[in-house]
């Protein structure tokens, strides 16, 4: 996001406040689109032609029930806090080593920021944490009884049975994923925010115009990088420990993958993955904009010294 037009230093806690804030209202609007993205992508070729988006919706809420839509909220819930706490907090970081002279940033720098703040994500929460919500969504209430029970238990289980380390299985593919999702989705969000300011003269831009915005730089990203997705889920739902190194099965997922299924098997799930996304950056900045504007008004928390004069 656009420096304000005092470039006033801005207190890290309302990163994190905002951030933190912005992540929940995004996990309890958009779950459900993740988890049919997540068994799409899980589906086996056989005779049948593979349910797409509508009927794989359909048939987990006829077979297990609406609630299903919701398997692994917990984990999301557990990790989406810090994870969008440790994203905008780290842009922001990003952003401020990246500024000029003059506390300008360029379109380049932006992108910088946004892939330093998608890896910083990736290695610290989002690996563990989607390695957790994919595991629960994997399973079905059809099952005689469900390895996991929530998303403290599948953790344990997890660290129990295949060690510490299995947790990040994944990370290499999670953090580009991130990475490119996070470059693209912040320099389109704060180019496209910049010209309307610019347009419309104000520095505080309607909540219509954020989540649109928000809505369009959050479609971009899965477009860049739905076969890492597709392969770090399948990567993710193996379990067992294993002497492969994470190049190696990286390799041997994309290419069994190909050779059984073909090269559109790549893009299983790229309808939800951008209608999850999409309307979830909307609402991200959106709720994040809103608490941001709260918080610089809160005295010891909001808006500190000025920092680049005019």
């Amino acid at each position: 996001m656009p420096p304000s037009s005092n470039n006033k230093k801005k207190n890290p806690a309302v990163d994190l406040i905002a951030g933190g804030t912005a992540g929940l209202f995004e996990a309890l609007c958009c779950h459900w689109l993740d988890t049919i993205k997540v068994r799409m992508q899980l589906q086996r070729k056989t005779g049948a032609k593979p349910a797409g988006f509508v009927r794989t919706g359909i048939n987990i809420v006829k077979d297990e029930g609406f609630l299903a839509l919701y398997k692994g909220l917990g984990a999301v819930c557990i990790g989406i806090v810090p994870k969008m706490a440790i994203r905008f907090t780290s842009y922001e970081f990003y952003r401020n080593l990246l500024r000029d002279d003059n506390g300008s940033i360029s379109t380049g720098s932006t992108f910088i920021a946004g892939v330093g703040a998608g890896t910083t994500e990736a290695v610290l929460v989002v690996t563990p944490m989607d390695l957790v919500k994919i595991r629960l969504q994997a399973q079905k209430n059809s099952e005689a009884a469900p390895k996991y029970k929530n998303a403290v238990h599948c953790g344990y289980v997890i660290i129990k049975e295949e060690g510490f380390s299995a947790l990040f299985r994944g990370v290499t593919l999670t953090a580009a994923r991130q990475a490119s999702n996070q470059g693209v989705n912040f320099t389109v969000y704060s180019k496209l925010k910049e010209y309307l300011q610019k347009e419309q003269n104000t520095q505080v831009l309607p909540s219509w115009q954020t989540s649109g915005i928000g809505l369009i730089s959050g479609a971009l990203g899965p477009l860049s990088n739905a076969p890492l997705d597709t392969i770090k889920t399948r990567m993710q739902r193996e379990t067992g420990k294993s002497t492969e190194s994470g190049l190696a099965r990286m390799t041997r997922i994309a290419r069994v993958l190909i050779a059984e299924e073909g090269f559109n098997a790549l893009y299983k799930g790229i309808t939800p993955r951008i209608m999850r996304v999409a309307p979830g950056q909307a609402v991200t900045f959106t709720v994040y904009e809103l608490m941001q504007g709260v918080l610089d008004k809160v005295p010891y928390i909001g808006s500190q010294q000025t920092v680049f004069e005019k």
